[in-house]
């Protein structure tokens, strides 16, 4: 590892920026779907009589 110290470094870079960005879109997706689903049941009970 000692003479490839920058691959293992830019390699860990990129890895937890993936997670990141990965994590990030998670937790969006599962926030969206939730306010999604609120919407839906609250218009789904005003069109009933």
């Amino acid at each position: 590892m000692g003479e490839h110290w920058f691959w293992w470094l830019l390699t860990a870079a990129a890895v937890v920026w993936y997670s990141t960005v990965v994590i990030y879109v998670a937790f969006r997706g599962i926030f969206d779907i939730r306010n999604m689903l609120e919407h839906l049941g609250r218009a789904q009970q005003q069109d009933q009589p």
